[in-house]
């Protein structure tokens, strides 16, 4: 059976599958892959495990060794050069005058390559920013424009509940989040509390919906009128985790019903 491995690419890449090439990386581990030109490397993020039915008939890429001493050596020289990278680009931006805000560079293992990432409103011709590059650092020149959502997990920092961002802690991608998850989750509407740091709707919302929607299974839905031993009412209040809710009566009063019994 072939196997596949899920890895971060450099820093701020994308999550790759690898074919590991009858290696026994673990998670956490720095990896030497085949790329497009040359080599690059990654952190294993999952354990190895069967090749999914869907990615079967694609050829996967290899990991080519565990990281050496001297790989991490190297890795670690990268990221020292790419303060200068980073100064250098931006100040060329500054000269240039493009409305474009530099927020990450990257170094490929090798290298041959170098990556800034960018945001900016609208389309950039950064042609000419890309051959002032290409002449300071004699490599290949990659400019990536990216999305708020990606800016945040590059940069890092701290959400409302006072933790890490998901995005740059644990979460390996980005997926669909909607104001519908918000209103099953009963959270107020309120786009400062339910928003990142990145301005969009919190990625938190995504992942806690799926429990949401299994401990709301059963459950009367908000505003929907019910029938009780004390006569009729309205559900007022849906409490999922818990799984409670209270009841206004016809007659004004409120009462609790408890759906775990």
């Amino acid at each position: 059976m072939r196997e596949s491995v899920q890895t971060r690419l450099r820093e701020s890449g994308g999550t790759l599958y690898y074919d590991p090439n009858g290696l026994k990386p673990k998670v956490g581990d720095y990896v030497i892959v085949e790329a497009e030109r040359g080599q690059d490397y990654a952190q294993v993020i999952k354990p190895i495990e069967p090749l999914k039915e869907e990615k079967s008939k694609k050829p996967l890429k290899k990991i080519l060794r565990i990281a050496t001493p001297n790989d991490m050596e190297r890795i670690d020289e990268n990221r020292k050069r790419i303060k200068h990278a980073f100064q250098t680009c931006a100040r060329k931006i500054q000269e240039r005058h493009l409305d474009m805000k530099l927020i990450s560079v990257e170094y490929s293992f090798d290298r041959t390559k170098l990556i800034f990432y960018f945001t900016a409103e609208g389309r950039v011709d950064f042609r000419e920013l890309v051959k002032d590059l290409a002449h300071i650092f004699k490599v290949r020149i990659e400019l990536r424009q990216i999305g708020v959502r990606d800016e945040a997990r590059m940069l890092g920092g701290f959400s409302h509940c006072g933790r890490p961002l998901c995005c740059a802690s644990f979460l390996k991608g980005f997926e669909p989040v909607t104001i519908r998850m918000a209103k099953e989750q009963n959270l107020p509407l309120n786009p400062s509390k339910i928003s990142g740091c990145c301005g969009r709707l919190m990625c938190c919302l995504g992942y806690e919906y799926q429990n949401y929607k299994k401990y709301l299974k059963g459950l009367p839905k908000e505003g929907e009128k019910i029938k009780t031993k004390a006569g009729k009412g309205k559900i007022i209040s849906v409490n999922a985790l818990r799984r409670k809710v209270i009841v206004e009566l016809e007659e004004g009063k409120h009462m609790e019903l408890d759906y775990n019994k």
